[in-house]
């Protein structure tokens, strides 16, 4: 559609809140967004561009069409918004690291439930609590839960296992209170569950009253030996918001956060989980945004993201005073969904707008600390694109080697580099079909190439894409011969070859016009070119010692008469070496294979001399 018709289509929309997706010509979703009224809004895109941010004037520039969806609220907006956002991936919205990381606890249906940790959720009957933090934290948080209320975690099923056995160590050890004994009734089983449930939605403090309320009536109705045992889990689930290896998730009621862009574009998100004033964990993560968003578009953003999915919420979330007017819209729709008030809001003095600088500068630095790295492999790339004279950086660099022994066995190795980390999954070998007289590295690597080159041209994903570029090790010569086989099949790939010194480093790469480029006084170019040329060198020794260790056992064996694969892989295993075959006698061979192929065998390993004239003595 063109420009006119976009906003004649956006001047049509109706003044009603709703969720608009803006696609490209593919039909790609590019940009997810909500509105008010969407008329307002979406017809805002397609007027005079002058006012907009750069962000807006490229996405703008690749829509082709869009769609949109009204809902009856900005509540139903903003919960749309943020599911079609983690369906499809927009390039133009803020995204945040995608739910697969972080880990659910899942409670089994049926009686005598159990918990586990799962990666996501599943129409499966069971219950799910999360997502929380990492996989160690989230193990250690529900053991912790596990062992305050003294439940099972050992692998007994019950109640198949009630009474089978005696209690397992952790009843002696007082971590459990032994639900395998016949009389532990299934009813206390699953009060105790209930409770568990509770910890694991954050309602901890509810849990201690009721249990309290529980303990003083024991001990009015002189049970005191039930009273002192929910005396002890009320101190152990007391005790699980003081520890800090405990998931935030499970204590926390006080979320503070920060929001950082390095000098290098690398975005960070800070969260410093508070306990009754107590910093009890730190949460940071990287994220992707593009370059015009600034703190408050991101932190709306990934607010919204983060909290929309979880089951456990806190009481109250602080955030910088950029986003003040869109607290109010935040606290409402986590207050629906937590059933009681969720508080955001932006703290103007104090230690809690100290807590948001705090939080801040953790996002910052760790935007900083991973932009380091990230800068130098960007650095070294542009460098040798500069010395190169390639037009942009090489993002996928490809590697040649030869390696043989004589005439035999002549193999090849293709590396492949992504940036300056080796690419395994995409390593490629090669037997040298072609040379069977005598060794020639330069038809070798040529070769090499136009089997490289035609699997690509042919489709074959294994040899897709072509890179950015081609490094043979060898001179001029051969980074001119290989040359001679990409121009033939139209590739215009840059070719170089690579220069070793005497001591076998890299010490310069040259043009197949014979022009050396030194890279000796670039330290970083100098370490990722060496770093290159050792790996292909390593891959194709290693191939070729596989290789002729195959060949060396195979022509030992064959061509004697009657012995054929099956009787050669029996000789081996018999014997377990050529060398055994070959000091074994006739006897000995005639145990695992015929007598004629025995002595077929033997008489291959000791061949008679030659009968002929008695030589003539010199005069």
């Amino acid at each position: 559609m063109t420009r006119e018709e976009l906003r004649e289509k956006a001047n049509q929309l109706p003044l009603l809140p709703g969720v608009y997706l803006m696609m490209d010509k593919t039909g790609k979703v590019i940009y997810v967004g909500k509105a008010k009224k969407l008329k307002n809004r979406v017809s805002q895109y397609f007027q005079d561009s002058a006012g907009h941010t750069l962000k807006t004037r490229q996405m703008v520039s690749q829509v082709d069409r869009f769609d949109t969806i009204i809902v009856s609220s900005e509540f139903e907006a903003l919960i749309l918004e943020n599911s079609l956002i983690k369906r499809h991936m927009p390039r133009y919205n803020i995204l945040l690291k995608d739910d697969k990381g972080y880990p659910f606890v899942r409670l089994s249906p049926g009686p005598y439930p159990r918990f586990s940790m799962v990666s996501r959720c599943a129409n499966d009957g069971g219950r799910y609590f999360g997502p929380f933090g990492g996989r160690f934290e989230t193990r250690q948080a529900l053991d912790a839960v596990l062992s305050a209320l003294r439940l099972p975690t050992c692998s007994r099923k019950f109640p198949r296992d009630i009474g089978a056995q005696r209690p397992c160590l952790n009843f002696h050890m007082g971590r459990c209170d032994g639900f395998c004994r016949p009389e532990m009734e299934e009813a206390e089983y699953t009060r105790r569950i209930a409770q568990a449930c509770q910890l694991l939605e954050g309602k901890s403090q509810q849990l201690l009253r009721q249990m309290k309320g529980e303990m003083e009536a024991e001990a009015e109705a002189l049970h005191f030996e039930q009273a002192a045992a929910l005396r002890d889990r009320i101190a152990a689930i007391s005790a699980l918001s003081k520890k800090q290896t405990v998931i935030a998730g499970l204590c926390a009621d006080t979320d503070v956060w920060g929001v950082a862009r390095s000098s290098g574009g690398n975005c960070c998100y800070a969260i410093l989980h508070m306990e009754k004033g107590n910093l009890t964990s730190r949460e940071i993560s990287l994220f992707t945004a593009p370059m015009e968003e600034g703190e408050a578009e991101m932190l709306c953003a990934l607010t919204t993201q983060y909290y929309l999915p979880r089951a456990i919420l806190p009481h109250e979330i602080l955030l910088p005073d950029e986003t003040e007017d869109f607290c109010q819209e935040l606290s409402q729709v986590l207050s629906r969904r937590a059933g009681r008030r969720v508080w955001v809001h932006v703290p103007q003095r104090g230690e809690k707008a100290d807590l948001l600088s705090m939080a801040r500068n953790n996002a910052s630095q760790e935007a900083e600390r991973a932009t380091t790295a990230e800068a130098r492999v960007a650095h070294t790339l542009q460098l040798l694109a500069k010395l190169l004279d390639l037009p942009q950086p090489p993002q996928r660099m490809e590697s040649f080697d030869i390696s043989n022994t004589g005439k035999s066995d002549i193999v090849a190795s293709m590396v492949v580099y992504s940036g300056t980390r080796p690419l395994k999954s995409a390593y490629r070998r090669f037997h040298i079909l072609s040379l069977t007289q005598h060794p020639d590295d330069y038809a070798a690597m040529q070769e090499v190439l136009r089997r490289r080159l035609r699997r690509a041209a042919e489709g074959d994903e294994k040899f897709l894409p072509l890179p950015d570029l081609f490094l043979i090790d060898g001179g001029a010569t051969h980074a001119r011969a290989v040359r001679e086989v990409a121009e033939a099949a139209g590739c215009t790939v840059p070719i170089f070859g690579m220069v070793k010194d005497d001591r076998h480093r890299t010490r310069a790469l040259v043009t197949p016009e014979g022009r050396e480029i030194g890279i000796s006084n670039y330290q970083a170019v100098f370490s990722l070119i060496g770093q290159i040329q050792e790996e292909t060198h390593r891959f194709a020794i290693t191939f070729h010692h596989q290789s002729h260790s195959k060949a060396m056992t195979r022509s030992a064996l064959s061509g004697i008469p009657g012995v054929g694969p099956k009787r050669q892989a029996a000789l081996r295993k018999a014997f377990g070496s050529v060398k055994a075959i070959a000091a074994a006698d006739v006897e000995a061979l005639s145990a695992v294979v015929p007598v004629p192929a025995a002595q077929a065998v033997w008489e291959h390993f000791h061949p008679k001399a030659e009968e002929g004239p008695a030589p003539r003595e010199e005069a």
